[in-house]
Formats: structure tokens, C-alpha cells, sequence
């Protein structure tokens, strides 16, 4: 199914049903005096996080949603039906805005969250609600008032543990399959990937996190180029970024000229997402020897001055996957000690 991450909908929360102007009418009864009921509300319409959900697809097709109306009042004093709320699931992780103020409505990120986007209308007052010791037979009503209507703006970013960086054919498809069961597409040309793949890597039993391949990244990214701004919202999810580099470009080009253009992309695009923590690693060690590895992964290193975390692997033959699996879960859970 393709990735749709972003929509723009209508929701209408049901109008609320008319007063009944209505007098008593029985035999041997004069002036039976007012008996008409009020209406009924209208429904409102609700956004619920639904975790079976995983992309914004379905509202490519269905973008209207209407509560139901409420029903009219009648005689005898019986008030119409009220109409039935309407739940719109959407996908966990998404983000709300009206598209008309710009108000940010809801954030929502846990299962089952709710919230109410438009109310429904008040149902109308009957004939009976105005009787009084001076008006024994009124013939005044209220109508039913319309309810809400709102055009929302949905933005859905990918929920998951691990964002994976890096430029096009840096081989994020081939280590998310190496890692997990995803079976993202995978091809040796640029922009295979189209959109955001996640996958949950089981490391023990009861030790497991998300990862997400997003779409390479290209210099410029965040204005615009490539594919990029529409899919680096989907990195401010994660809690850690690991920088997929290829240590063997076939094109020549120098590794760390590629990792500094997709830290000053992260920069340009958002302070806090060039703050998360980000792991270096170097991919496709599998074609080179040791001696050359070594030289290259030095010159890497020196060329950035990076003082974090580095790790070595091959995602085409599964070589340091493991032990990058089992720290990615410590360093996870070190992460969530300070926040808890």
C-alpha cells in the first residue's frame, strides 16, 4: 500500500432537530393546552488513534464525514432521537490542524486516545416550554441550531524507536530487512524507497524496538529537494537517529562530505531533530578488506571529529547486526531513565 502521510478532510457534526408546535387533542377534552416536544442533538464527530492503522490512504477516497441529525419533536410530548456521535480513526502519530485558523487541535499519539473536533447542534425547543400562567396556549418553537463544521488538516509522523539516515542506496532497506521482518523494496538505483518502511527488531524475548527506513535524503532535503521535507517529519518521532553511511561509494564521493550534508540538512530543518542522539554507521564493510577498512573508517572519523558512537556492518551479509541490535536497546533504555 503506498504511504500517505498527509490529508486534508471536512467533518460536520449533525444538526440538531426542529421543537414541535403541538396542542393536545382528545375527545371530551377542550383546550388540551401544548404538547409538542423538543428535538433531538445533533451528533458530534470524533478523531480516535487506531493502532491497526498505519497510513492515511483511506482518506484519499473518503474525505467528507457527517454525524448524524437529530430527529424532530412531536406531539405528545416526545423529544426526537438525539443523532449518533461519529468516530473517524486515524492512524496513531497523527497531528491535527485546522486548515482554515491554523489551530493545532490534537496530537494523537496513544491507542484509543479521543477527541471531540465539532459539536453537535442543540436540539429545538417544543410549543410545551413556553407555557406559562399567562400564555396558556403558546405557539412559539425553536429550531434546531446547525452543528459544527470544520476542514482539518491530518499530518501523520511515523511512530518508532529508531529513525535511519542516510543518503539514497546507503542500504537502509537492506539493513531493516537484515534486522527485522519488513520486507522493504530494494534496488541499486536511487529513491527505491518511497515511503517510510518500519519494522520491529526483536533482540531477546522480551526485548524489542521499532525502526523506521525513511527515504534517502539528498543535499537540500529541507527545502524541498528530493523527497525530503515531506519525510524528515517523520524523524522527530524517534528518540535515536543512526546515520547510515557507505564506506565504499561506487561513485567516488567522499563519506564524510555525505554525512556532514544530511547533519546541516537535520539543522536547517528543525534544532530539536539535529539534537536527538545519532549513531554513526558505517555500512558495506563486507567490500573491503581489513587494512583498507581500517584506512577508510580512520579517515572518516578524523575527516568529522565525531566523538560518538560508532558501529561496522554489512546489512547484505547480516555482519554486526546483532551487536548493533543488542546496543541499540541499551541505549534506548538509558534514554527513557532520565525522562521517566
Amino acid at each position: 500500500m503506498k504511504f500517505v502521510d498527509e490529508a486534508t478532510i471536512r467533518v460536520q457534526a449533525g444538526n440538531g432537530g426542529h421543537g414541535c408546535l403541538s396542542f393536545r387533542r382528545e375527545k371530551y377534552v377542550e383546550r388540551g393546552g401544548p404538547d409538542g416536544g423538543d428535538g433531538g442533538h445533533g451528533g458530534s464527530v470524533y478523531l480516535v488513534a487506531e493502532p491497526s492503522m498505519n497510513t492515511l490512504a483511506d482518506f484519499r477516497v473518503a474525505r467528507k464525514f457527517k454525524a448524524e441529525t437529530g430527529q424532530g419533536g412531536a406531539g405528545r410530548n416526545k423529544t426526537g432521537k438525539s443523532g449518533d456521535d461519529l468516530e473517524v480513526m486515524i492512524p496513531c502519530g497523527t497531528v491535527v490542524h485546522d486548515v482554515d485558523t491554523g489551530e493545532l487541535i490534537c496530537d494523537l499519539t496513544e491507542p484509543g486516545q479521543r477527541r471531540k473536533v465539532t459539536e453537535g447542534g442543540r436540539g429545538g425547543q417544543g410549543n410545551t416550554r413556553f407555557k406559562s400562567s399567562v400564555n396558556r396556549a403558546p405557539r412559539k418553537i425553536t429550531q434546531g441550531t446547525q452543528g459544527e463544521a470544520r476542514h482539518l488538516s491530518l499530518e501523520l509522523k511515523v511512530l518508532a524507536d529508531v529513525g535511519l539516515l542516510g543518503m539514497p542506496n546507503a542500504g537502509k532497506s537492506t539493513l531493516i530487512t537484515a534486522m527485522s521482518q519488513a520486507k522493504p523494496r530494494i534496488a541499486d538505483y536511487p529513491f527505491t524507497t518511497l515511503h517510510p518502511n518500519l519494522g520491529v527488531v526483536r533482540v531477546g524475548r522480551l526485548q524489542s524496538f521499532v525502526m523506521a527506513d525513511i527515504p534517502g535524503l539528498i543535499e537540500g532535503a529541507s527545502d524541498g529537494a528530493g523527497l525530503g521535507i515531506q519525510f524528515l517529519r517523520h524523524l522527530q518521532r524517534t528518540g535515536l537517529l543512526l546515520h547510515l553511511v557507505d564506506i565504499a561509494p561506487i561513485d567516488g564521493s567522499d563519506p564524510a562530505d555525505v554525512v556532514k550534508a544530511i547533519a546541516n540538512e537535520l539543522a536547517n530543518f528543525s534544532e530539536d531533530l539535529a539534537e536527538k542522539p545519532r549513531w554513526l554507521v558505517i555500512n558495506k564493510i563486507d567490500l573491503l578488506d581489513d587494512d583498507d577498512l581500517a584506512a577508510a573508517r580512520e579517515k572518516l572519523l578524523q575527516s568529522l571529529e565525531w566523538d560518538g558512537p560508532v558501529f561496522e556492518v554489512s546489512a547484505a551479509t547480516g555482519e554486526g547486526t546483532e551487536s548493533l541490535g543488542q546496543a541499540i536497546v541499551r541505549g534506548l533504555e538509558s534514554l527513557q531513565a532520565p525522562e521517566e
